[in-house]
């Protein structure tokens, strides 16, 4: 146990100085006793509850049961607002903020007198962002999710938020459903506070946090309206303080084995592409160097068991959590997995699954029936990708993934959007839909227009999927044969802003390449007569995102982030 005086906010508040007594006498106007919190570690909640977040609109609760575990452990709790990160709302996208949030993150715990740290997050690009800024100030932390909302319901089908969104928007557009329905769905398909219950961006994200470790174990998978959920926001208060106390620190929590583990879970999820851009970026700031081929070299290791949608075909992930959550999952792949390693609940990752069990072999299947042989999730290389493209395949239709057509491309998204019922273009179902301009500083962020719309001509005949090719992300809970985070991005002059409209394109998944089938001597004519795009912003918060953001296969970090060094903690006296 740390003595008080080994306490990092005793900088701040035990010492003889002027300052220490400022410290003091300001606490006292906040309405606190000096027993209440002198010689306690200081607990920071980083909160990202706002009523635009409807995934985090509960978490205003949820920290005071954060608070009731550290006042019972004996501790001192203070709760900080930031960044909310609205995946809904927020345009042109939140990844255009994430880094924004884990440079508040960062800055937040550093400054301040705190000791450890409660961080509660969950909508897609929050979970990364508070565990980037947390690594880089390394302190004692637990991750509390916002854990998935209740199933949707409409006329007896149990909906998905956002996969399920996709696929009654083309019904529409098809034709097939009309404008009543339409509003029935509205407010059908998304039922309660919480996040995506779709093995999304966010699910897979939490997911990813608990196989690393720093969740309690379970927390992934509670239903954020489930009174669980409360009682697993009072434990992580609780945990946060001994963890405090034993100084057991992210960076011995966040190790080269707890990423191999998370990627393995993500890929035996069928979880979101998006999980390739943010453990790179969160493995870069502990210090760990992931990359692409890790993933492609983990995908053919581990097979798909959780049947969950949009990978799986039926569940949901409440039916996931009662099926045995996380735990059960990482029980059906022990060879897998690094299981000496610690976590913050446990001394090793063997102690924290021994004992877990799977309830149902249909949501979370053997090993013996896997959803897919491989991970979900295929990194591709070629002369159009040179530095890595990803795709879910798992979330395709077979016969799409190994396939040669013509290119019709799209500049830009708005232009797409105008343009893609123009019966000139002559789009059929063979043909490669080809969007750039979408990527980390073309987007600008990298918005998820990666699942480009299929034209309603087609929509109507019956086609559901197409080869689509982008250097943008999709959403978590979409599916289909894209091609995404294709690097480098078209705006910095990368092979895609060299494709024309006719080119034929050649994806073979199975062999993990994607191919522009034009000569080299044509590309480098064309290269030549390239010009660059105009900047997107001139000054601002944008001008500093367009000037230091990396690409997407090393994690859209900032460079003045991503790199190493160490940073003085602030002297308090």
């Amino acid at each position: 146990m740390k003595s008080p005086e080994q306490l990092r906010s005793h900088q701040w508040y035990g010492t003889d100085g002027l300052r220490s007594f400022s410290h003091r006498a300001r606490t006292r106007q906040l309405g606190y006793l000096p027993e209440e919190h002198l010689g306690k570690p200081v607990i920071a909640i980083l909160n990202t509850w706002s009523d635009i977040n409807p995934c985090h609109v509960h978490l205003r609760d949820r920290a005071q049961a954060v608070k009731r575990g550290v006042w019972q452990a004996g501790g001192f709790p203070l709760e900080f607002p930031v960044s909310t990160l609205s995946e809904t709302f927020q345009k042109p996208t939140p990844m255009l903020y994430r880094n924004l949030l884990a440079m508040e993150t960062e800055e937040l715990l550093r400054s301040y007198p705190v000791d450890g740290a409660v961080l509660m997050g969950g909508c897609d690009k929050s979970t990364p962002a508070l565990l980037m800024g947390a690594a880089s100030v390394d302190l004692p932390a637990v991750f509390v999710p916002a854990g998935p909302m209740l199933p949707g319901h409409w006329r007896g089908e149990v909906l998905g938020s956002g996969t399920d969104m996709w696929k009654y928007w083309d019904d529409k557009r098809a034709g097939l459903i009309g404008d009543c329905e339409m509003q029935e769905l509205e407010s059908g398909l998304a039922r309660s506070p919480g996040h995506c219950m779709t093995m999304g961006t966010a699910s897979t994200l939490t997911a990813a946090a608990e196989a690393l470790g720093v969740t309690v174990p379970g927390a992934s998978s509670i239903p954020a309206v489930d009174s669980g959920h409360d009682r697993m926001a009072a434990a992580a208060g609780l945990r946060i303080v001994e963890l405090v106390h034993k100084d057991r620190r992210l960076s011995d929590i966040l190790t080269a084995d707890a990423f191999e583990d998370a990627v393995t879970t993500v890929l035996g999820l069928g979880g979101s592409t998006n999980a390739v851009i943010h453990l790179i970026a969160m493995a870069g700031r502990a210090g760990v160097t992931l990359t692409l081929d890790d993933f492609d070299r983990i995908a053919r290791t581990v097979p798909v068991l959780a049947n969950v949608r949009p990978g799986g075909r039926k569940y949901l992930m409440e039916d996931f959590h009662f099926a045995g959550g996380l735990p059960g999952f990482l029980s059906r792949i022990p060879d897998l997995l690094h299981l000496d390693r610690p976590t913050v609940s446990h001394d090793t990752l063997r102690e924290q699954i021994a004992g877990a069990l799977v309830h149902d072999d249909d949501v979370i299947r053997p090993r013996d029936n896997p959803v897919a042989s491989e991970g979900g999730v295929a990194v591709l290389r070629g002369n159009l990708c040179p530095d890595g493209a990803v795709i879910k395949h798992i979330a395709a239709e077979p016969h799409l993934l190994k396939h040669t057509g013509p290119a019709v491309v799209f500049d830009d998204y708005k232009t797409m959007q105008r343009t893609i019922n123009d019966p000139s273009l002559n789009i059929t179902a063979d043909s490669v839909l080809v969007l750039r301009n979408a990527g980390p500083k073309g987007g600008p962020g990298m918005p998820e227009y990666g699942m480009l719309p299929i034209p309603d001509h087609l929509l109507r005949q019956g086609v559901r999927d197409m080869v689509r090719i982008s250097d943008a992300r999709m959403s978590g809970t979409s599916y289909g044969a894209c091609v995404l985070h294709v690097a480098p991005e078209s705006y910095v002059g990368g092979p895609l802003a060299l494709v024309r409209t006719g080119d034929r394109i050649t994806l073979d998944v199975e062999a993990r390449t994607l191919r522009l089938d034009v000569d080299d001597e044509e590309l480098e004519r064309r290269r030549a007569r390239w010009t660059p795009p105009p900047a997107r912003y001139e000054r601002g918060y944008g001008a500093l995102y367009n000037e230091q953001i990396t690409q997407a296969d090393t994690g859209c970090d900032f460079e003045f982030l991503a790199r190493p060094g160490k940073v003085q903690d602030p002297y308090a006296g």
